[in-house]
């Protein structure tokens, strides 16, 4: 069993907060997911999360104008420099505060952080290593209130910054002679975005309560002047200036911990004119006003798209409106979702525009010309509860706390379809043995059975007096459904294929917890709070046919994939191993302190304290049964050896700090004489009073809830394939997998054994020595020249005279192979010799070689579904290239009439040509 599984892919969340952006050529959206970010792939339909995460959420994500380079700013000022090529970690950097936007110069030389009020400009990291990758150059003050955007101008001359302080202000990225700084006015509320034109220093301003002012320059950017050299001065008064300039750099460092640069102030009132040069001007062209419906619809975020003045305002109601500028032209105005429009993004050609919703964690991309949905994704609005692989891993199927069910594509990572026939939380999922059907549970009272052909919920099932369902399970042959009741501590079962209500199996004293059955027999085991197993025989008249006593409440409970043990945890953080056939324990592991459970802001107890009534409240067998994975409410996932009971690894699901209970200790800065900041009450006083928000408050209304969720692990599922396994958390859905390529697995490897070699026994055409040498260096790359190399009629030679040992991993590299290759034909024939040949000493090793078959099955299952709509396709074009072909024939004339030879030839040349061009 390998151990080197990798944080592979993020699914359940597409979206939480910050900005949206897209790739240079326009083709992938970038959204920040908590503590990560995710690449979307619209013309390819694939998402990737990066390897890459920050230690709180990622509030700001600034892009590189040549796509190479990402900074991530999360909630505490903390960056980290991302290459977006090899998805590594380039440089971390503190700002030391909430930074509110960051923007790359079109040139890529520089980027602007804007923080509090102040605007800071940096030298963009270029090819050569540095020591600090972040310099600054210049340190620009203006606005009084917090900055709220940027934007630059084409050419990198000069950049605006709006505030929250209702001005908006012009500056120079270098001294230019007639432009130092400029503030604008004429809002009556906050700076939403400022723009300006294509190659020029015409301005636009969007403000939060609607109102968009065009400003017009009476300098063009090449009328910028350079400055000219500085007079010189006197030694008394240039020692006096330097003096001056050092005191106030170094107050200011005193205050925000960090060097200024060159610092520019400036001022709300005109700037002077100097001699000898006309300073830069802007006059209001035309102020307009968009339509709002209600006083609380504000403007919320704005984009605009300087090469088809197209501008794309979005509401806290969900509506966006589509200008054309100057003239103020709507081109139409429509409503995505009842939720707050958080960030707006358009992609370089400006057909396609992205839309974020943090509070329905929405990512949405409109084609605004033929008015529709390019990408459409949301996770679950609330967390996720459960989780289930399909048989052949292709799918993984999702519950949440908000009564969505969702199936997600592993090999895309995107959600496909959507069901929403609960109104409670979710509680179980369960795929049947086919693939085909889910079926879930819910605390509605309901148990519901969905198709995935037609994408419809085709069976209801509840019990005779309503009942709040906590676990489900359905038998191997996907005949039985039953579902276990947490308040009446029963378990009740149907027919999948009727829907009746077959049995209520009574006995349980407490709510039931966790259902199983047996893969290889009719046995259902359940556990509950009352201490016990129970084992009941479905083809003996369902009765309890054995009663294993715990030594606290069960909580999971699950059968290895043979069958052959039982595995349940139970309260006092203990995993048991079970024989099933004679009720004996064969072992435990004491996990209590490996889930090693952090403090919480709130807890009077330290978290050593904490852990001790903590327990695991997932269970998972590997594929191939010799290791258990756990998970419960903690960051960490372990994975035992069951045979020596011991620790073999911990993952860590998750870094992210604005999570509760992820330290294990207490900030001290946090703790005050009256204890905790966390357990102090902010509000007036002992009376019912309310706290209203006060005008120069910035923390908003005491009245507001903010509560951080916990960190936890509701559900873990190995894949059938054994390649990756899947655990929901409060973060999403994490899916880990085994990446081949990074780990050099060589297998009874010689001195003998090299590439050389290896290539010497092909030229030589000896086949079985060349595959035989290629799986003792193990390497992929190596092996699939080997197998490409080998002529299509020698394969059932090879095949016959494979040693017994090497036709396993052959069917491994097979399956994994088929999902990338386009020789379809070619491994297909090597499969089904390997399997003709040796299909019957595989069958004796049925339950080792089981994850290899349903690799190799998912591969075949996945390119048969994309083929046969292919086929599909194809025949439908051809038989209406026909259709249309002989309709014309019907309608030539009669005095045009041809032979039938002569007929028939045209009549097949023209479907040809029909059948090409619709193809």
């Amino acid at each position: 069993m390998k151990f080197a599984y990798r944080f592979s892919n993020l699914l359940g969340a597409v979206y939480r907060r910050g900005n949206l952006s897209f790739s240079k050529d326009g083709d992938s959206v970038i959204s920040p997911v908590g503590n990560r970010i995710s690449v979307f792939d619209l013309k390819n339909n694939k998402s990737e999360t990066l390897p890459v995460s920050t230690t709180k959420n990622i509030t700001c994500v600034g892009l590189s104008p040549d796509g190479n380079l990402a900074i991530l700013v999360d909630e505490d000022g903390a960056a980290v420099l991302v290459s977006l090529v090899t998805r590594a970690v380039l440089h971390h950097f503190h700002f030391h505060k909430p930074v509110s936007s960051v923007r790359f110069s079109p040139d890529g030389r520089k980027f602007i952080v804007t923080k509090d009020n102040v605007a800071l400009m940096y030298h963009a990291p270029g090819r050569k290593r540095e020591f600090n990758a972040f310099a600054l150059d210049k340190s620009y003050y203006g606005p009084y209130d917090e900055t709220t955007c940027i934007d630059w101008t084409d050419d990198s001359k000069c950049f605006v910054v709006g505030s929250k302080d209702m001005t908006t202000w012009v500056f120079g990225a270098e001294r230019w002679a007639n432009l130092v700084y400029y503030c604008l006015g004429g809002h009556k509320d906050v700076i939403v975005g400022c723009f300006f034109e294509q190659d020029s220093l015409d301005l636009y301003t969007v403000s939060q309560d609607g109102t968009l002012c065009v400003w017009e320059c009476d300098t063009e950017l090449e009328g910028l002047l350079t400055r000219a050299p500085r007079r010189q001065v006197g030694p008394q008064e240039k020692v006096k200036e330097v003096e001056e300039q050092e005191e106030v750099e170094e107050r200011e460092e005193r205050e925000d911990g960090e060097p200024r640069g060159e610092v520019i102030r400036g001022k709300a009132d005109e700037p002077k004119q100097k001699e000898g040069s006309k300073m830069v001007r802007y006059k209001r062209l035309g102020k307009h006003f968009f339509n709002k419906e209600g006083d609380f619809n504000n403007l919320t975020a704005a984009a605009f798209h300087k090469k088809s003045h197209l501008l794309v305002t979005g509401f806290a109601s969900g509506i966006f409106h589509l200008h054309e500028l100057p003239e103020f032209n709507l081109i139409h105005s429509l409503s995505i979702s009842d939720q707050r429009i958080s960030s707006i993004c358009i992609n370089s050609p400006g057909d396609w525009i992205g839309f974020g919703c943090s509070g329905l964690g929405q990512l949405l991309v409109w084609e605004w010309q033929s008015e529709s949905y390019v990408f459409k994704q949301q996770g679950h609005f609330n967390n996720m509860a459960t989780l289930s692989y399909s048989p052949d891993g292709q799918y993984i199927a999702t519950g949440g706390d908000d009564g969505k069910l969702k199936v997600w594509n592993t090999s895309s990572g995107l959600c496909f379809v959507t069901f929403t026939e609960h109104s409670s939380s979710v509680t179980g999922i369960s795929f049947t043995s086919r693939g085909f059907v889910i079926v879930s549970a819910s605390l509605d009272g309901t148990v519901r059975a969905f198709d995935l052909h037609r994408y419809r919920n085709f069976r209801t099932f509840t019990s005779p007096r309503p009942a709040q369902f906590s676990c489900l399970a359905v038998d191997g042959s996907g005949e039985l459904v039953c579902a276990g009741a947490q308040d009446s501590f029963q378990v009740f079962l149907w027919s999948l294929q009727t829907g009746r209500l077959l049995e209520v199996l009574a006995g349980h004293e407490g709510p039931v917890s966790c259902l199983s059955f047996s893969p290889v027999r009719s046995v259902l085991a359940s556990t509950s709070w009352d201490r016990t197993v129970r084992l009941w025989d479905m083809l003996d008249s369902w009765q309890t046919k054995e009663i294993l006593r715990l030594t606290s409440d069960g909580l999971a409970v699950t059968y290895r994939p043979d069958g052959e043990e039982l595995a349940v945890a139970t309260l006092d953080g203990e995993i048991s191993f079970w024989n099933p056939y004679t009720a004996s324990q064969n072992g435990s592991i004491v996990g209590r302190h490996d889930l090693q459970m952090g403090r919480k802001e709130t807890d009077k107890i330290t978290a050593k304290q904490a852990s001790k009534g903590k327990s695991f409240t997932s269970l998972c067998y590997s594929a191939d049964g010799e290791c258990m994975l756990a998970g419960g409410q903690s960051k960490f996932v372990c994975i035992y050896n069951i045979a020596e009971q011991i620790l073999m690894k911990k993952f860590e699901i998750s870094c992210n700090l604005s999570l509760d209970a992820m330290e294990e200790y207490l900030d001290r800065r946090k703790m005050t004489e009256f204890g905790s900041l966390a357990l102090v009450d902010e509000g007036v006083g002992d009376g019912d009073t309310v706290a209203l928000s006060l005008p120069g408050v910035r923390r908003g209304d005491m009245s507001s809830r903010h509560f951080k969720p916990e960190i936890r692990v509701s559900s873990l599922s190995f894949s059938p394939t054994g390649r990756s396994w899947a655990a929901s958390s409060t973060e999403g859905l994490l899916v880990y997998s085994l990446d081949g390529a990074l780990v050099f697995d060589p297998f009874d490897l010689d001195l003998d054994v090299t590439p050389g070699s290896v290539r010497r026994q092909l030229r030589r055409a000896e086949w079985a020595a060349a595959i035989v040498l290629a799986f003792r260096l193990n390497e992929n790359a190596l092996t699939r020249e080997v197998l490409e190399a080998i002529p299509h009629d020698q394969i059932s030679v090879v095949c016959s005279s494979l040693p017994d040992i090497y036709v396993e991993k052959l069917l491994h590299f097979l399956g994994s192979a088929l999902e990338s290759s386009g020789h379809l034909q070619f491994y297909l024939t090597w499969a089904q010799q390997l399997l003709t040949l040796h299909g019957q000493k595989l069958k004796n090793r049925s339950g080792a070689i089981l994850p290899t078959i349903q690799s190799l099955q998912k591969s075949i299952q996945r390119h048969f579904e994309d083929l046969s709509k292919l086929c599909d396709w194809n025949i439908y074009s051809i038989q209406y290239a026909g259709a249309l072909s002989r309709q014309k024939g019907m309608k030539r004339p009669a005095a045009d009439s041809l032979s039938e030879e002569e007929e028939d030839e045209e009549e097949d040349t023209a479907s040809m040509e029909e059948a090409d061009m619709v193809i």
